[in-house]
Order: C-alpha cells, then sequence, then structure tokens
C-alpha cells in the first residue's frame, strides 16, 4: 500500500483528503501535519470520522513525513515550499494542489523537483483537467474572431484572485492562441475602460458564502456564444485527483509533472 501523509490535516481539505485514503483501499495513512499552535495537535487524524486512524498530527514535519512514501499539500505557499524542501532530503514524494504561489516560488518548486518526483497542478479535479484540453481545442477551433472571458466563483475564505484554475485556463488558452497571457490577460476594469482590446483574455472573480469552486470559459462571437463550465459540488472531486496523482508517483522517477502527465492528456 502506497503511504500517504496529509499537509494541513485539520483544516476542510485536509480532512476530504484523509477520510479519501482510509476509504481507498489501497492506501494508508503515512502522517499527518498541522501548523505550529494548532488545536489538533495531539489528537488522532481520524478523530472528526469518530476513528481510530493510529496516525496522529504533528507539526514535526520530519516525524510526519518518516512513515510516507507520498506527501500530499494543499495549504499555503510558503508552508508547502518548506514542505517540499524536506520531502526532497527525505525522498518522499509530493502532490501539491497548493495555489497562489509566484513565479519564484514556481521555479523553487520546479527546481526541487529535480531531486524528487513531484506532481503540482492548479487543480486535481479530474474534471477540471479535462476542461483544460477541452477550452485549449476551442480556442484553436474558434480563432481570433471570438472574445475570450474566464469567470471563476470561489467562497469567501479564499485569499488569491483569480484562482490558480482560472489562471492555469487562461494560460491553456494563450498558449492556443499562440500568445502569453502576460500582456493579453485584463485582469480588472474599472470605469471608463474604452471598447475591448482585440485578443485579450478576460477575468472576472467571484467570492462570496461557501462556493467550492466554479469556472466558465466563454467564447463570446457574433451571434452566438460558447460556454465550457465547471462546477464543484464538494471537495472530494479534488481529493480523488490527488490519489491519482499520488498513485501515479510511486516508482516515478525525479522531474516536475501535471495532472496532463497522471492522465495521458498529453499529445
Amino acid at each position: 500500500m502506497t503511504a500517504i501523509a496529509i499537509a494541513g490535516a485539520s483544516g476542510r481539505m485536509g480532512r476530504t483528503l484523509i477520510e479519501a485514503v482510509l476509504a481507498s483501499g489501497d492506501c494508508r495513512l503515512g502522517g499527518a501535519l498541522d501548523v505550529a499552535g494548532s488545536a489538533a495537535l495531539g489528537t488522532d487524524a481520524a478523530a472528526f470520522l469518530g476513528r481510530d486512524s493510529g496516525v496522529v498530527i504533528t507539526s514535526d514535519l520530519r516525524a510526519g513525513l518518516a512513515g510516507a512514501d507520498v506527501l500530499i499539500d494543499f495549504t499555503r505557499p510558503e508552508g508547502t515550499l518548506a514542505h517540499l524542501a524536506v520531502c526532497r532530503e527525505l525522498g518522499v514524494r509530493a502532490v501539491i494542489g497548493t495555489t497562489g504561489f509566484t513565479p519564484a516560488q514556481r521555479a523553487a518548486i520546479a527546481e526541487h523537483a529535480q531531486g524528487v518526483a513531484t506532481v503540482f497542478a492548479a487543480n486535481m479535479s479530474v474534471g477540471v483537467n479535462v476542461m483544460l484540453r477541452l477550452v485549449a481545442d476551442a480556442a484553436r477551433a474558434l480563432g481570433a474572431g471570438y472574445d475570450i472571458e474566464v469567470i471563476e466563483s470561489h467562497h469567501k475564505h479564499k485569499v488569491d484572485a483569480p484562482s490558480g484554475t482560472a489562471l492555469a485556463l487562461g494560460e491553456a488558452l494563450a498558449r492556443a492562441r499562440g500568445v502569453d497571457l502576460a500582456t493579453q490577460g485584463v485582469f480588472t476594469r474599472h470605469g471608463h475602460t474604452g471598447e475591448r482590446r482585440d485578443g485579450s483574455i478576460g477575468f472576472a472573480t467571484v467570492r462570496g458564502g461557501d462556493i467550492i469552486g466554479e469556472h466558465l470559459v466563454m467564447f463570446a462571437g457574433t451571434g452566438e456564444r460558447i460556454e465550457i463550465a465547471h462546477k464543484s459540488g464538494s471537495r472530494a472531486n479534488y481529493a480523488d485527483g490527488a490519489l491519482r496523482a499520488a498513485r501515479f508517483l510511486v516508482g516515478r522517477a525525479p522531474g516536475l509533472y501535471g495532472m496532463d502527465d497522471v492522465l495521458n492528456l498529453k499529445g
């Protein structure tokens, strides 16, 4: 069985991942990590399920990773990078679902991945990764005559905007059109903006309530509009994708992989 450690074990996503690991049949919980000062430290990782997993939540990174083959991390950029450095040292493979990294931090992930196999994706959902392929195909087929907008919605506690998934969609669209998102992306509109710039890719962000995650790509042409959307009804789909990524990493050579590698979507 693949032994999996979970970072952020007491958070909503951490608990979803723990539940998925315990229910998987081919994986076991190999460690549970949380930040120093967390009220969950010292408790059983499955206590929220009324179960005894035999794994105690700890803030000691090396202790938490000692029995793990793979770490799954959906936390914050600074914490993820610290975790990845120790994973590299211990030879523990990593699945990173954290978002909000700067370009320099993304470069640091790529550098660490040269020492330990790592899957890094803006979104672990299988459906979202299929959507990335679909929007790229649509952008190539429709051409420049269709204006593109990316609209994303998340809960009020999300701290980064646009979402990592929205940016990944934008990058996929930009590559399909042969342009640079840094120059063609429009991330804010306010006041007298003038007419839409040809070839631009617009972004809109919604934050409110308990929305888990919704992404829509709109291709607006003359006389018609095409929309490709993904809506998450629970975090279970992210956990399912993360476990697929963890299984993919078993025996994998060092390197940086994406969900397109995990799901064989390349080509």
